[in-house]
């Protein structure tokens, strides 16, 4: 494994938040970053619902550097995806469901890759095929006590949920086992220019939480 996967992953671990980005605008999602960056957030996953998402990708790779803020892509579906994004600067990819070749092509480029799962046989899947992070998906129907079953036979897996993560469960989550969690519309899904503090505000709450939590 490379030092820079290796420093990705620790960061991303580390932190324990992912902020996921759903924009209808480039200029939404960039907006959206700097909102992130100022509340703490330390990796930002642009998905590829967002019009124009390598462009936006090769933007923010360029404002931010690795040490302030690491720039992912998600809802990468295919290999193809995952080459554009990870050529526009992308340093980690997300998919919805495990894709075995994008899974290769990203362990080609040492990029981390994290599938979705919403089995033990699709973890175990995800675990063979190299994924470094597995995303649990959607996690608002499975639940925290999902990790925690999970690792009983499963210690070794790095679980992250996704989907209907908040404030209000974050500390379960993370006391379940996981490494990380991804949170889009509870964090990132304000629209105005004048939600940009709440944005932040919502940030420095979630990493509080966490830090709380992991104590």
């Amino acid at each position: 494994m490379s030092i820079q996967k290796l420093n990705v992953l620790h960061r991303i671990i580390d932190s324990g938040l992912v902020a996921i980005v759903r924009a209808d605008v480039s200029d939404q999602a960039a907006r959206i970053a700097e909102a992130c960056y100022k509340g703490g957030v330390v990796a930002l996953e642009i998905t590829f619902t967002v019009p124009g998402a390598a462009k936006v990708i090769e933007t923010l790779a360029r404002e931010y550097k690795p040490s302030e803020m690491i720039i992912g892509a998600g809802t990468v579906l295919d290999p193809e995806t995952a080459r554009i994004a990870i050529l526009s600067g992308a340093q980690f990819v997300v998919s919805p469901a495990l894709n075995n070749e994008t899974a290769r092509l990203c362990n080609r480029y040492q990029i981390p890759y994290m599938p979705g799962t919403g089995t033990v046989k699709e973890i175990i899947e995800s675990m063979e095929a190299g994924a470094d992070i597995i995303k649990i998906f959607p996690s608002e129907g499975l639940g925290p006590g999902f990790v925690k079953a999970v690792h009983s036979p499963l210690p070794q897996a790095q679980l992250m949920p996704t989907g209907g993560v908040s404030l209000e469960n974050v500390t379960d989550w993370i006391k379940a086992g996981c490494v990380a969690v991804g949170v889009s519309g509870n964090l990132t899904g304000m629209k105005t220019a004048n939600d940009s503090k709440a944005i932040t505000d919502l940030a420095k709450e979630f990493l509080e939480k966490i830090r709380k939590a992991r104590a």
